[in-house]
């Protein structure tokens, strides 16, 4: 099969489109077909070797987290009642530091799928899982965003920062959307009450008070967000640093109000942005979309951080 394979670390034209064997099926898991994969900053990250901390990156590898496409064959592991079935249309995310949804197949566990949102493109569905998921965690789970509270999305038109703004708007929050005047308009069409440009004002030095303060760009520290937290208020970061990983730390232990979002791939979380979709509630926001064979321009448009939403890569 044909997959998107590096075999150094390094920077994007270290990627190259190659022939390598299928993946074998292995108990509880299925052979997706993948028509669409979407790329994050992990994954430039991963490519970059910085993340050989967080667990054993053999190479060569395949990137990619999320998927979309179409179930060609189950473990024979797999019983009916797991809910799934040779050509249903799923999408998800691969867990923890595996990848390899760059490539015409993956093998997936079936609790790290669900069927995709009815209508919806494969390129729109495979921009949704880790974004959403991580947003959905971070506001449900760790920061507990209730209506009426204020939170303050720092990274607003990324990928992770648009889904939160749409979650953050069905949950009743007021919203303030930090972002650059050009994606102003964007932001505030998502959910934002209020705009930050980054440019003009620093987000930490205000006078409001959040309950939530959620930074998807990982340029504030918890230190200057508690600046603008309420008492109560919760930090709540995307980007694995030392730094946010003793907060992670303290903050399990009671001892701290940061918290990194460590996203999980879940089928009922899965199932639920799903219906977020359907009743209308979310829309995936892609920046663009490109060919498997462009995976070096797509991450090297990555690495510029201004991607507004999603980049996505058509395979097949």
């Amino acid at each position: 099969m044909k997959a998107i394979v590096y075999r150094r670390f390094g920077p994007p034209d270290v990627l190259e489109l190659a022939d390598v064997a299928e993946p074998r099926l292995r108990r509880g898991e299925a052979l997706v077909r993948v028509e669409a994969a979407a790329l994050n900053p992990k994954d430039v990250l991963v490519r970059k070797g910085r993340m050989r901390w967080a667990g054993a990156l053999t190479l060569p590898r395949t990137p990619g987290y999320d998927f979309a496409g179409q179930i060609e064959r189950l473990h024979p592991s797999v019983q009916s009642s797991a809910g799934v079935a040779v050509g249903d249309e799923v999408f998800g995310m691969v867990q923890a530091m595996r990848g390899g949804t760059c490539a015409e197949l993956v093998a997936v566990p079936t609790d790290e799928l669900a069927p995709r949102p009815r209508g919806l493109s494969a390129e729109r569905a495979a921009a949704l899982p880790l974004v959403a998921l991580t947003a959905l965690q971070a506001l449900r789970d760790l920061g507990e965003l209730r209506a009426g509270q204020r939170l303050l999305v720092n990274g607003a038109s990324g990928g992770v920062g648009t889904v939160a703004l749409q979650i953050a708007r069905a949950r009743g929050a007021q919203i303030t959307a930090v972002c650059s005047a050009a994606n102003a308009a964007m932001v505030r069409a998502l959910g934002a009450d209020e705009v930050i440009d980054y440019n003009e004002q620093d987000p930490t030095s205000g006078e409001r008070r959040y309950h939530v303060f959620f930074d998807t760009f990982g340029n504030r520290r918890y230190a200057d967000a508690r600046r603008v937290l309420l008492d109560e208020g919760r930090y709540v970061t995307t980007v694995p640093n030392a730094r946010s990983l003793r907060q992670e730390v303290l903050g399990r232990l009671g001892l701290s109000r940061a918290r990194l979002v460590v996203v999980r791939s879940r089928r009922r979380d899965l199932e639920n942005i799903a219906t977020l979709v359907e009743v209308g509630v979310l829309e995936p926001v892609i920046d663009r979309v490109l060919p498997l064979e462009k995976s070096a321009e797509a991450h090297a448009h990555l690495e510029t951080r201004r991607a507004r939403g999603k980049v996505v890569l058509t395979v097949g």
